[in-house]
């Protein structure tokens, strides 16, 4: 049992590079993990990181035995949590990250009942509209679009990440027609900026019959996230390319409609993300079912396609 405990506290080593950092997620002291790692390196014969005061790096045999006993670990801990779940059932802290928006109009309102199917799980939920580190900052599960694919995470499709053209009714009657993409350029654009970069990206517009065309709108304002951007929409201030999800409830109320029905913006999907494993813990396992479930019985995928 203690060389599991110090191959736990190297792996977590490695994976964060920082004993300090890794002694917080393992509720231990950074002298602790230290002396832990130590004795696995006496225990081998090997040394597995490179020390420094500013930096923890990983040596060629440190890489070479991260690389044997990391999967393993993660197969064991998985194996031990399912066994140690309430009467057989999956339980336990259920850690996820998601867009603010996106979460609390399409994942919270599911909460109830997924906790009266699971009510042994406690759902640690973190809203952000950045990418996180799923493992290296132990999330068991993320929701969102746009992400790169790390090794060892395995993404799941719930819906398009679509991007449409939306302004009001007052704006459209009192600015000239849009008849094709080119006449958007005589038109004041609410443009999103990537949270990430905090730049503006140049969109490309795709037609229902394949055709491409660049977007051309006039930045008359920038918003960070698709909501506010359609709140703005509503006050007649201009045409907002908004992700579809967002744009869905204004369509529906008639505050805003379409503009260039035909055209939209393909941006990929909308994933579910989680680690790959051979034994996948309980409770994630539950959770990735059920939205994907909840997904398709609500005809999300549908609802946010733009096409």
């Amino acid at each position: 049992m203690e060389t599991f405990s110090s191959i736990e506290c190297f792996v977590r080593s490695a994976e964060v590079g920082s004993f300090a950092e890794a002694a917080r997620r393992l509720s231990l002291t950074p002298a602790a993990v230290g002396k832990s790692v130590a004795k696995l390196e006496a225990r081998l014969g090997v040394r597995l990181f490179q020390r420094s005061t500013r930096s923890l790096t990983l040596t060629e045999a440190g890489q070479l035995f991260l690389g044997e006993v990391s999967a393993s670990l993660h197969t064991i801990q998985n194996a031990v949590a399912n066994l140690a779940s309430a009467e057989g059932r999956p339980a336990g802290t259920l850690k996820v990250s998601m867009g603010t928006v996106f979460g609390r109009l399409y994942i919270v309102p599911l909460l109830g009942e997924f906790l009266r199917r699971f009510p042994a799980i406690n759902p640690d939920w973190h809203f952000d509209n950045r990418q996180v580190d799923l493992i290296g900052q132990g999330f068991d599960a993320a929701i969102g679009g746009g992400f790169e694919l790390p090794q060892g995470v395995v993404a799941r499709k719930l819906t398009p990440a679509h991007r449409v053209l939306v302004a009001s009714a007052g704006y459209l009657a009192g600015h000239e027609a849009i008849i094709e993409p080119d006449d958007l350029q005589r038109h004041d654009g609410i443009l999103i900026r990537s949270p990430q970069t905090g730049r503006v990206r140049s969109w490309q517009l795709t037609c229902r019959n394949r055709q491409h065309s660049p977007l051309t709108l006039k930045a008359r304002m920038t918003m960070s996230d698709s909501e506010a951007a359609c709140a703005a929409a509503t006050q007649d201030l201009g045409i907002a390319l908004v992700s579809m999800p967002f744009a869905v409830g204004y369509l529906d109320a008639g505050t805003l409609q379409r503009v260039l029905p035909d055209w939209y913006v393909d941006d990929g999907n909308i994933s579910i993300y989680y680690a790959e494993h051979k034994l996948l813990p309980g409770k994630t396992r539950a959770f990735v079912d059920f939205i994907i479930e909840q997904f398709a019985e609500q005809g999300l995928g549908q609802r946010f396609s733009a096409v």
